[in-house]
């Protein structure tokens, strides 16, 4: 008598076997990109330069008659940090929204032992040609030590 050998699971199985553990790659890659990508953007919106200059937009009374209230972040926008010989320099745009218009916050910031000088903050509201200037009037740079 003869005995038929039937195949292993493996065998009757490897294209569900290869394509589920390619799917699980795949996935465990999206999981670790997401995980990078909401670590950036915590990093950017908790930064002292970000912070500072979006208090200093809800709490202006013109970018609030524009844009109306509540003023809320609308989305990461651009970021340009950069560390050279012990200096940091940040560059942001900073979407914001309210319930009338839509703008941006530009800053333009350095950080020279330990504290930041502002050199750029206004706020570009859509559809306008003026800008609103966040910095007080002194032509010297703000400074703020958080």
């Amino acid at each position: 008598m003869e005995t038929i050998r039937q195949k292993s699971w493996a065998r009757r199985n490897w294209g569900w076997l290869l394509g589920g553990g390619c799917l699980g790659v795949i996935i465990l890659f999206g999981i670790g990109i997401a995980g990078l990508i909401y670590k950036v953007s915590d990093t950017v919106t908790g930064s002292e330069p970000y912070v500072y200059a979006y208090n200093k937009a809800i709490d202006n009374e013109r970018v609030i008659a524009l844009l109306g209230e509540p003023i809320e972040k609308n989305g990461l926008g651009s970021t340009s940090y950069s560390y050279k010989n012990g200096t940091s320099a940040a560059e942001l745009t900073i979407p914001i929204k309210g319930p009338n218009d839509e703008g941006e916050i530009i800053v333009e910031a350095e950080k020279i032992n330990n504290e930041w000088a502002y050199y750029e903050i206004y706020v570009k509201i859509d559809g306008e040609r003026d800008i609103i200037d966040l910095l007080d009037d002194d032509d010297e740079p703000i400074l703020n030590d958080f």
